[in-house]
């Protein structure tokens, strides 16, 4: 996995449709078919589609949502900030079927008074599943918030033997 600390990265410049039982995702790559966004409804960005370019990314995909794949081995390019950067890494470190709060995020990247932040962070997530946003809960134990919607994120838990949400 690769992550750029810079803010800003090259936009989209191809895009796909996946199927998945959470309806029909839209996944963006740049030109060396870096994956730098998923959409959690059919959307495309601006750029062309090329199913060929996004195949490998869409294979993963169908892999996770098939109980195949827990973990993905793709080239990541998410556009943000340096601490959007920080928080998105150590959700990639949040193994398949497990969860942590916001705080224990920050406490992880250094931050530890930085849990409001990470929540933001957490929403402005542009590649979710991937970077597995849904598997951070709120520090109460309760399923939390989901940019995506609570629904998304449930069905992702409960793929991943986590919802409802066990000790």
């Amino acid at each position: 996995m690769t992550m750029n600390a810079r803010p800003l990265e090259a936009p989209a410049a191809f895009w796909d449709f996946v199927p998945s039982p959470l309806g029909k995702l839209t996944i963006a790559v740049d030109a060396a078919a870096r994956l730098v966004e998923i959409r959690l409804r059919e959307a495309p960005p601006a750029g062309r589609r090329d199913p060929l370019r996004c195949a490998a990314i869409a294979q993963q995909l169908e892999q996770y949502f098939a109980g195949d794949r827990r973990t993905f081995d793709l080239e990541v390019r998410p556009r943000g900030s340096s601490f959007q950067q920080r928080v998105w890494l150590a959700l990639r470190k949040i193994p398949w079927g497990d969860v942590c709060n916001y705080g224990d995020i920050a406490r992880r990247i250094g931050q530890p008074g930085a849990a409001r932040a990470v929540g933001q962070a957490n929403g402005a997530n542009p590649i979710p599943i991937v970077i597995p946003c849904h598997r951070v809960i709120a520090s109460d134990g309760t399923i939390g918030g989901y940019s995506g919607g609570l629904g998304i994120k449930e069905r992702l838990l409960a793929l991943e033997g986590r919802w409802p949400l066990l000790p």
